[in-house]
Order: C-alpha cells, then structure tokens, then sequence
C-alpha cells in the first residue's frame, strides 16, 4: 500500500497507518463519532425529564452517562492521535445539528424511537468501518457499541412495552420511524461519506469498486433498520 493510502483492513503495517492521509481520516472519522456522542448524552439528559415513570427517567438518565462517558474515550483516542477533539469535532456540529432540528421528536415516545433508530444506524455505520481500521481504533469502536445493557436493547424493550401497552401508538412510530431512517442515512452520506470516506476509504480503491461499497453498505443499513422495525411489529 502507497504511503498516502489508509490500510483496507485491519492489522495493515505501521508505516501505512502512520501516514498523514490515514491520520487526517482517522481525525475526522473519531471527530463525527466524538460529536455524535455529546449530542446523544445531551439529548438523552434533556428528554428523561419527560419520562412518564421515574424508572424511564433514570433508565434514559443512565444511559446519557453511558454516552458521555463514550465522548470521553473517543476525545482520549483523538488525544493520543494528537488531535484537539474540539478542532476535531467542530466539521461536523453545523450539519448534525441540522440534523437533529429537523428530527425534532412531538413526545417522548418519539425520543426513545430517534434514540433506537438513529443510535442503531450509527452504530451499524462504525462497525462496517471498523473494518478497516488500524487494530486500536478498530478494539475502540468494537467496544464503544458491545458494552454491557447497550441502548438499543433498552430501548427496544421499552419500545415494544409501550406498543403493546397502546396498539394506536404503532401507526405513529411506524410513520416516525420511516422519516428517520430517511433522515440518518441522508446524515450519514453528507456527514461521513462525503467528507471522512475520500480522504480514507476511496483513496485506497477505484471508483468503481469504492461506488460499490458505499451501495452495499447503505443496502446492509436499511436491511438492518427493516429487521429492527418488524422485530418491533411495525413496518420499515
């Protein structure tokens, strides 16, 4: 592999995996996750206070502390990448947080459907990329979605409760459900595809098999998203 090239995969030599091009990459990639998890531990923090039960509110609360405690791992990595997570971060706050103005959940069970569509794209989205990366950055991202009561089984139990509980409500999150995935797949192309995959990813493939993918990897995304909704008993 050419000194300017990310590695394609796991375990690649040293001297690829210390050039600048995969440096710059790995700085933006680790900036969107690091902002992604501040923007979750904030909306977390902000929405448990509607939660209709005091066990919903600490649930939701636990889990903001999840992840900001992630946002301070990701930040250390960056640290030790020698990159200001801040300087980091600061490419992606505009678009994600147009991203989230117009997402704008009516209720609380709106929330936890963001929270569980949104959370769950993005963690498929780090873990096919995760692939790729050098051996340390790949055991972070592993660990930062495997981790013991991950969100998205919290969520997804609270979810399927709240459905049986009023069978009305299905209709509405299956509706919400789709504008979401729509609006998360929309962010990730802007967000990650446009800006972090040339400076990684593409540089070390040909168009067209880069082209090809990007289109397998969004088709894996809403293959995900489908199976989620039916296991929920609503429809993609």
């Amino acid at each position: 592999m050419s000194e300017n090239k990310p590695p394609a995969a796991s375990g690649q030599g040293s001297a690829a995996v210390t050039s600048p091009a995969y440096q710059q990459f790995l700085t933006d990639l680790f900036g969107v996750i690091a902002y992604g998890e501040l923007s979750a531990f904030e909306r977390m923090s902000s929405d448990a206070r509607f939660s209709p039960t005091l066990h919903d509110r600490a649930t939701l609360g636990r889990l903001a502390v999840r992840e900001y405690a992630h946002f301070e791992r990701v930040s250390r990595h960056l640290e030790g990448l020698g990159a200001d997570p801040e300087t980091a971060m600061a490419p992606f706050q505009q678009s994600v947080d147009a991203f989230h103005d117009r997402t704008r959940p009516g209720d609380w069970y709106e929330s936890l459907m963001k929270f569980y569509v949104t959370d769950a794209i993005s963690d498929d989205f780090y873990a096919a990329l995760g692939s790729r990366l050098d051996p340390e950055s790949s055991a972070l991202i592993s660990s930062l979605h495997g981790s013991s009561e991950a969100p998205g089984e919290v969520l997804f139990d609270r979810l399927q409760r709240s459905l049986k509980d009023d069978p009305r409500l299905a209709s509405r999150l299956a509706l919400w459900g789709r504008r979401l995935v729509g609006e998360a797949l929309t962010q990730a192309q802007r967000v990650v595809i446009e800006r972090t995959f040339p400076k990684g990813l593409a540089d070390a493939l040909s168009g067209e098999e880069y082209d090809a993918q990007v289109r397998d990897l969004f088709s894996q995304l809403t293959r995900n998203h489908s199976r989620r909704m039916s296991l929920l008993g609503l429809t993609a």
